[in-house]
This record gives structure tokens, C-alpha cells and sequence, in this order.
């Protein structure tokens, strides 16, 4: 475990994993309690799998871009470390499966030899930020919203501000007004806006606000029609202040940013937001784009001769799964990833493929496929016969065939039935009784093991999500079919309405109905959303109301799709972004943490950084206290609120001012050298005077 150490050039990186190494031993001596132990390793990327004593791995990859290099990178830890393997998710992540704990800091020391991180992939963090798979090559683009996508990937990386709040919080950033990045059903969305003003014209975001699926989606808010760039790192500082200082942490379902707007309401959240601009450490952010703008070059420009076999498989294979750039004579190829699933044999060939005759870089998508940029015109022939030995040139890329699934049963602790299972088995269908549909890209199947929606099935025209259902004292699996959902356009969206459940071996059957009833009775150009419109959720129930009883089960519907043995339905404890139960002792010495870690800032002379720092020790403190005491701990709010009226207006613990005073210097002063001091010496004197108050009282 030592090796790693000398390797890593970035001493933050080698600190995060030095941290993950030593929390591992303590955890395995029993010295820190297993659920602060979760919060640690998955804000490093470390996922609890559903089969016992292995975890999955999140690589964090922004907005799905991977060179050469880093694919073999990849390629290689899997082999080492795990199975050979590799899961695109619907964030543009990778994920390896079956990995050791122990190996967990030795495998991410492996990955940042080339600039690879697992920091905040998974936990209470700001996820992976996702941007449309063909921003920077797309002819309808306003701009390219690439360099703003990593500029706030490298800005809040790490950031103290977004380390322990009380849940996920995600980020897209769309090409174009056909919002390929979701941004209607996000914490934060962004779409590209072109103002002019006299002659100039002005770059921005239209900017979308607390959307989310899981169990109760919400629809984002307009919380700007146009954000200047420069003003889109403030903004997101300001959003994730109030977010972290005011959302939900007790109650998990209630603890994403979609129910805090919901509650405070659209204009009281932005006066919040306004509030925090005073403690930003930048009022305006400039982002240089120039690193995004250089000639794309090439490795060779000599054609490989090729023979294509079949022409015809070869034009429709051009026509469903290439497009034409914004560049002149430049085309990206989209690769339908079975499942978001490919191995890294194959990885390697398309990595060199990829490098030699491409120009280095591939995009994983939001519908975990492969994107590969910069193809020349000329070089679309040999691409099309080297990925075709590789099973990488099957028609329908983005097509209705092409099914968006989460893991399900197969490895998530919260799958409820396999979603990988029936995605094999609609595809078939698809493939071999509706081949016309490998064409159609206005229409989209999606699916969920669980509520949780992580394959975004109440989002999809045709969605289903995993269920059980009762025959008398047996259970099998079930789909719950959802319709009517879809992607509108310029931040607008719909999301799907439950319209029945039904045993989950009946679901390509329920498909075929949908289709053919579809097909049979569509007006002229009528789109399968309008079609839905048309006929009214209840038309849709009766249609599929004799696949629901559950009367004449047959043996083969107590056994889910892809095994062979009867169905249980064993739910575990999910780890999405799991709330931590606190121990006392263990929140004090958290502030202990926190108070050297903004002391270090000083001395980098990161004020703002500190200021956080600082801040979270003192409410952590608090927090602390009142634990002891039982009394609510659910918001940071709630706890500065609350250690005044149980702690210092009884005298209990004496200030020389309220607590919210002292908290609230925040968000009151700039973040100067002086303040930075002053506030950590503050924060220090609290921990100090509340340890002492916490020792005499366990000692009395």
C-alpha cells in the first residue's frame, strides 16, 4: 500500500487517498463505526454491492470525456482489480464491480496517473457533472458548453462548501434548446443562451432549478431566463450554500433540493441565494474556453483501403448511427453499448482504433453508449469494418431499440426485479418483430429496478420500473408501465403517469400491445406523445388490463428475467447518498477535523475555503450538543436556531453573543485574510468551550 505514495504529484489527491487507506484500517480494527465509515468511502467513490464483501467503484469521468489514454487506464485497473468488465451509467460515469475494500486506494492511485478521480462519484456530494455528449461538434449549438461543464467539475471538486450536505446534488449542461443533458429533471440545469447587445453578443445560461425523479419527480423551475457566464460559478456557490445551511438531513426522502424549493418557495429561495453573495470569494467568475479551442488534429491522414461486404447494412448503419459535425467533413459515430456494458479487450482496440485514426476522443452518453468525435469523412468505411470485428457497429444507436437500464437485482442493494433481464429480452422483440424502429429516435424505453429511477423510467415514453406482486402467499416479479413522458425542448419535460402493473414475464407482451395498437391507430404524423395525449391514460389501462391479473400465474412468472431460480424479493439498505447516524464523540472529533482543515487553508491562503471550513466545525459543534440533548438536528438551520433556545437563552453555555450571530458572520462579511483568522480562532474557542461543557456533563 505504501507504493502509491511517491507516484502521485498532486498532494491532495495522495492526502484523499492516504485518508481512505487509514479510515479502512480503523474500520477494520473497529475504531470508526460503520455508518461514518460509508459517508467517507462513497464520497470517494466506494459503493456498497448487493452481494456481501465486495463494493462497486464509481469513476467520475465529467461530462462522459475519455481519451485514449484514460480508456486504457480504465481497462487496466478493471483487469487488476476486478473483473475486466466496465458500466457506462446514465451520468457518463464508469463503474467496476466486485472490488475489494482494501484495494479501494491502491485501484484510485492507479487512475490518477492519468488524471482520473473517484472523489464525490457517489455520497452527499455534487456528483459527476453531465453535459450532452455532442457539445463542441453539434451544427445547432450556440456555443459549447464543454469548458463550462469543467470548469464547475474542477471548481467544486473538493470544495468545502459541498462535502457533507444532507443529499446528492446534480448538474447537466445541455448543447442545444433539444436539451440532450436533461435539464428540466436536475438540481441545476443549463442551456445555452446567445443575448446581443448592439453589435455584441453575450454568452449565458438559460438556467433550470430543483428538478429530480425518484419516487416523486418534480419539474424544474426557471430560476433565470439568461446567466451571463461569468456569473454561473457564484450562482451555483450561492445555491449550494443555501442548500447545504437549509435542506433536509434527518429525513432521507425529504432531503433533495426539489423539496426544499417546493417548501420555501421559488422567490424565497433566490433571496437566500442573493443573501450568500457577500461570502463568495468571486462575485464574477470568467471562464477561459481557449484550452476547448484548439485545431483538432490527426495521428495519420492516410486512408486505410477497406472492402465493405454488404453495402446496404453498411448505409444503414451510416444513416442510424453517424452524424454530421458542426466541423466540415467531420462526422461522430455513435456505438450502441448493450447495456452500458462492454469489456476491456474491446476497450483497448477502440482506445488504440480511437488514437491512430481518430482524433483521441471518445464521449460516454447519457444513454450509456460511446460516442466517437472527429471521424473524416473518408475514414467512415474503415471505422465502420474495425468496429464491426469488434460488435460495436449494431444499427439503432439512440434508436427506440435502444433501451436505456439501470443494474437492478444484479448488483444494487435497492433492485426490486432485474431490469437488465427484461432489457435483453425487449430488444430481442424489437430487433426481430419491429425492425422499423431502429430508426425511430423520437421515441425512447427506459428502465428502473427500483423507484429510485436511476435508468430514468418516468421520464420515457414507455418506462418500466421494477416491482413485486402477490398471488396468494407468493411473490413475483413485476413491471409497473409507465407512459407519456419526454423531453419537450428549451428546459421543458413530462413525466410519465403510472398506468398498470403486471407480472414481469409479461412484459413484452405488454410492449408488442403498445406498438401495434400504436401503429394501428396513429393519426397521419401523429407522434407517439401525441398519440398518448389523444387517447388518455385510462384507453392505455384497458388495453393492457388483461396482462395485470395475477389469477393464472404460471411457474414461470415466480422466476425474473435472466435466472432460473425462484424469485425473492430482498431489498438491502441503499447507499445512494445514505444520511450518516452520528455518534457524539465522533461529530466532536469531525470538528476537530474541520478546524485544522480551515487552519491549512489559511496557510494556502484559500480564505473562502477556510471560512467554510470553519463554519461546518461550528455547526457540527452544535450539533454535537444537541444530539445529547435529543432535540432536532435536521438542518443546519434548524441546529443554529436550536442551540440558542436549548443552550445559550438558558445560560447553559454562555456566548458573548447569540449562536446565530456567531454562525451568520458568514454569509455577512467578505472573504478576506482577516476574516478567515478571526472566524477560525472563533470556531476553535467554540469547540472548546462546548468539549469542556460536554466532559462535565458525562462526568456528572
Amino acid at each position: 500500500m505504501q507504493s502509491f505514495r511517491s507516484e502521485i504529484e498532486n498532494p491532495l489527491v495522495e492526502k484523499d487517498i492516504l485518508e481512505l487507506e487509514q479510515k479502512i484500517r480503523l474500520f477494520k480494527e473497529g475504531k470508526v463505526d460503520e455508518e461514518r465509515f460509508r459517508s467517507l468511502r462513497l464520497a470517494r467513490g466506494v459503493y456498497g454491492q448487493r452481494q456481501l464483501g465486495v463494493q462497486m467503484v464509481r469513476i467520475k469521468i465529467p461530462y462522459g470525456k475519455v481519451t485514449s489514454e484514460q480508456l486504457h487506464r480504465i481497462s487496466d485497473v478493471s483487469d487488476e482489480y476486478s473483473r475486466g468488465r466496465l458500466h457506462i451509467t446514465t451520468r457518463q460515469d464508469i463503474q467496476i464491480h466486485y472490488v475489494s475494500l482494501d484495494r479501494t486506494p491502491e485501484l484510485w492511485s492507479q487512475l490518477e496517473k492519468d488524471d482520473i478521480t473517484l472523489r464525490e462519484a457517489c455520497g452527499n456530494a455534487v456528483r459527476n457533472v453531465t453535459a450532452s455528449e455532442t457539445a463542441g461538434i453539434d451544427p445547432k449549438e450556440p456555443f459549447d458548453v464543454t469548458p463550462y461543464a469543467h470548469a464547475t467539475f474542477q471548481f467544486f471538486l473538493r470544495n468545502p462548501i459541498c462535502q457533507e450536505m444532507g443529499r446528492k446534488f446534480k448538474m447537466s449542461f445541455s448543447a442545444t434548446d433539444d436539451d440532450t443533458a436533461l435539464s428540466f429533471m436536475h438540481d441545476l440545469g443549463f442551456l445555452p443562451k446567445i443575448k446581443k447587445v448592439g453589435d455584441k453578443e453575450i454568452r449565458g445560461f438559460k438556467v433550470l432549478l430543483a428538478g429530480g425523479l425518484g419516487s416523486q419527480p418534480r419539474h424544474a423551475d426557471v430560476m433565470y431566463e439568461f446567466l451571463e457566464t461569468d456569473l454561473l460559478i457564484p450562482t451555483i456557490e450561492g445555491v449550494l450554500r443555501v442548500f447545504d445551511r437549509y435542506g433536509e438531513r434527518s429525513k432521507r426522502a425529504k432531503a433533495r433540493l426539489k423539496f426544499l424549493v417546493k417548501d420555501l418557495g421559488l422567490d424565497s429561495f433566490l433571496t437566500l441565494v442573493e443573501k450568500e453573495k457577500r461570502a463568495l470569494a468571486y462575485q464574477s467568475y470568467p471562464i477561459d474556453t481557449t484550452d476547448f479551442e484548439n485545431e483538432i488534429t490527426f495521428q495519420t491522414t492516410e486512408v486505410p483501403t477497406v472492402e465493405i461486404e454488404d453495402q446496404q447494412e453498411y448505409e444503414t448503419w451510416r444513416s442510424t448511427n453517424v452524424l454530421a459535425q458542426k466541423q466540415e467533413g467531420l462526422f461522430a459515430v455513435g456505438i450502441k453499448v448493450y447495456l452500458g456494458d462492454f469489456y476491456t479487450d474491446k476497450a483497448r482496440q477502440l482506445a488504440d482504433l480511437v488514437k491512430q485514426y481518430g482524433a483521441n476522443e471518445l464521449r460516454f452518453t447519457l444513454r450509456q453508449n460511446i460516442l466517437i468525435r472527429h471521424v473524416r469523412e473518408d475514414f467512415l468505411p474503415f471505422f465502420y469494418t474495425e468496429l464491426k470485428k469488434l460488435g460495436f457497429a449494431e444499427v439503432g444507436y439512440d434508436s427506440l431499440a435502444d433501451i436505456t437500464a439501470c443494474p437492478g437485482t444484479d448488483t444494487c442493494n435497492l433492485g426490486i426485479a432485474s431490469s437488465t433481464g427484461i432489457t435483453v429480452e425487449l430488444e430481442r422483440v424489437l430487433k426481430s418483430e419491429y425492425p422499423q424502429y431502429l430508426h425511430t429516435k423520437d421515441v425512447t424505453i427506459k428502465i428502473s429496478g427500483c423507484m429510485n429511477a436511476c435508468g430514468q423510467h418516468n421520464m420515457a415514453h414507455i418506462g418500466f420500473q421494477g416491482m413485486s406482486v402477490k398471488s396468494g402467499n407468493l411473490v413475483a416479479p413485476a413491471l409497473q408501465i409507465l407512459l407519456g413522458g419526454g423531453v419537450l425542448g428549451n428546459g421543458e419535460g413530462r413525466f410519465s403517469d403510472k398506468v398498470i402493473k403486471v407480472p414481469s414475464k409479461r412484459g413484452p407482451e405488454a410492449l408488442r400491445v403498445l406498438l401495434n395498437d400504436f401503429e394501428s391507430n396513429k393519426e397521419q404524423k401523429e407522434d407517439f406523445l401525441a398519440y398518448y395525449d389523444r387517447q388518455g391514460k385510462t384507453y392505455f389501462y384497458d388495453i393492457l388490463k388483461h396482462l395485470s391479473s395475477t389469477d393464472n400465474l404460471t411457474p414461470d412468472d415466480f422466476i425474473d428475467w435472466g435466472t432460473d431460480k425462484n424469485y425473492v424479493k430482498a431489498i438491502g439498505v441503499g447507499e445512494c447518498a445514505g444520511v450518516v447516524i452520528d455518534l457524539i464523540a465522533t461529530l466532536l472529533f469531525e470538528s476537530e477535523e474541520k478546524i485544522e482543515n480551515a487552519i491549512e487553508a489559511i496557510q494556502e491562503e484559500k480564505w473562502s475555503d477556510s471560512i467554510y471550513h470553519s463554519y461546518a466545525a461550528i455547526v457540527n459543534t452544535a450539533k454535537a450538543l444537541l444530539t445529547s440533548e435529543g432535540s432536532k438536528t435536521n438542518t443546519h438551520a434548524s441546529i443554529i436556531k436550536n442551540f440558542d433556545t436549548v443552550f445559550v437563552e438558558t445560560n447553559k453555555v454562555e456566548l458573548e453573543s447569540s449562536f446565530a450571530d456567531l454562525v451568520y458572520q458568514i454569509n455577512q462579511n467578505e472573504p478576506t485574510e482577516e476574516f478567515a483568522k478571526l472566524y477560525a480562532e472563533k470556531a476553535k474557542n467554540f469547540y472548546h468551550k462546548v468539549d469542556a461543557f460536554r466532559k462535565v456533563a458525562v462526568e456528572s
